[in-house]
């Protein structure tokens, strides 16, 4: 039974409470909302922003390390982090001297720098993939490894999981419905494709869907995450990844793996603490310390197969590439962020106060006997309002509960707590502490006290 169903009422007049707290403690950021309302879409500057449970959204004004202070004034500890693009942590100094130190020599050349062999090298050391490009964005990356892998291949189909996310791609705004059958994600906007015609969903965990899925031997490639994310961690069982590996080799079927989230895991990612073989590894956000860079990695094999395939006097259009992929300013802040910041040491940290907060929030979901769950997965740690870990996307996504979702979200704010809009995630940066770590647990301790009240 849900806390909700168990009080009715409760949850949504302690929402409501909470609102009013924060409108009248958040001012200017009421007004900026009002004004903004003119000339912006949504009133944001990107429609996901309207995704914060309050009834406005902060309004940043300065960050550092792991702390966001807003136009009213009110410092938060950020365990959001940009939805993992500022994991390591806000204006880490070594970026910030190398992206201005860069900025002074020329943003963008469509030419290669020094700073971009020693990123493909250390790229190469912590993920095992042999050659790398790179572009602006995890949806850009993973957009152009699909094209790649199906002119490679010259099969037409995709497999992702139920409940995925890789960003705007639009081969991957799919899942399954209630009969089985691939349908678009509720809320795709305007889908370019029927996503049934280009790609099969299967769930995480079930080896059984995964081998149906590949059997006709159309499908060009599986990209997964290494682990769901973003409906909640949903951890892979004993076994699959060995078996997904297994059955895309026998059905001539490459593997690519979605770092972006997963990088979490450790410094390579869970591909390097699990040791995962994949043909493709795709990664965003988080390698560029807050400047927008992606990177896609491939064994040599498959780049062998990449290069004899390139059309040379067409490559600018093809499909892959873009005016500022690779540009030297993103290169500098990788650099700065892969040698300096996002070190083996600083994720053997991170990782220590992952398990602090992890511990904290289940000794209070014990103490409270609450028909909840924490999961951890390296340095990130997340809720859900479920006794019982999912096995699957749609499990997770059925655990949902939006009411106290909002609750959470709008109360943590007004206790000073930062967490990621769209789900209840704690993520740790190089700069977080074990106090910052702490005041998150007595929040959630005060927030689940006055819903039991």
């Amino acid at each position: 039974m849900s806390i909700a169903s168990a009080a009715p009422g409760r949850v949504g007049e302690l929402l409501a409470a909470e609102r009013a707290r924060f409108a009248a403690t958040h001012p200017k950021a009421m007004e900026f909302r009002d004004r903004a309302g003119r000339s912006m879409l949504y009133g944001v500057p990107m429609n996901w922003m309207t995704r914060w449970a309050s009834p406005a959204p902060i309004v940043a004004a300065c960050a550092r390390g792991a702390q966001v202070e807003d136009i009213d004034g009110h410092r938060y500890v950020d365990l959001c982090l940009g939805d993992t693009g500022a994991m390591a942590g806000h204006a880490p100094a070594p970026v910030a001297t190398a992206v201005a130190g860069q900025m002074s020599r020329g943003a963008t050349f469509m030419l290669p720098t020094e700073d971009s062999l020693w990123v493909a090298d250390e790229m190469s050391r912590r993920f095992g993939m042999a050659r790398w490009q790179f572009c602006l964005t995890a949806t850009d990356a993973n957009r152009f490894v699909l094209r790649l892998a199906r002119e490679i291949t010259g099969r037409p189909m995709i497999v992702v999981h139920n409940w995925c996310y890789h960003g705007s791609v639009d081969e991957t705004l799919a899942t399954l419905g209630t009969s089985g059958t691939v349908t678009a994600r509720h809320g795709s906007v305007g889908p370019a494709l029927d996503v049934s015609q280009g790609t099969r969903v299967v769930e995480i965990n079930d080896i059984d869907g995964l081998e149906r899925a590949l059997a006709d031997r159309t499908v060009a490639c599986v990209l997964v995450e290494p682990a769901l994310t973003n409906i909640g961690i949903v951890l892979p069982e004993a076994g699959y990844h060995e078996e997904l590996r297994r059955l895309t080799r026998e059905a001539g079927t490459l593997l690519v793996i979605d770092e972006t989230h997963t990088i979490c895991a450790g410094p390579g990612g869970y591909t390097g603490r699990e040791n995962l073989q994949p043909d493709i590894l795709t990664i965003g956000k988080t390698i560029g310390g807050g400047v927008p860079v992606a990177a896609y990695g491939m064994t040599d094999d498959v780049a062998d197969r990449v290069v004899a395939s390139t059309y040379w006097p067409e490559a600018d259009v093809g499909g892959v590439g873009g005016t500022l992929a690779g540009n030297p300013l993103s290169m500098a802040a990788v650099r700065a962020t892969l040698g300096q910041v996002l070190t083996d040491q600083a994720f053997a940290s991170m990782e220590s106060l992952a398990i602090r907060l992890t511990d904290g929030v289940a000794s209070v979901i014990d103490r409270r006997g609450l028909p909840w769950h924490v999961t951890r997965l390296g340095c990130r740690s997340e809720y859900l309002f479920t006794p019982q870990r999912p096995r699957t996307g749609a499990e997770a996504a059925a655990a949902g509960d939006a009411h106290l979702d909002a609750l959470l979200h709008v109360a943590m704010l007004n206790r000073g707590i930062l967490l990621t809009p769209f789900h209840n995630m704690a993520l740790m940066s190089p700069a977080t502490t074990a106090e910052q770590v702490d005041a998150h647990t007595r929040a959630f301790e005060e927030i689940t006290d006055e819903l039991l009240r």
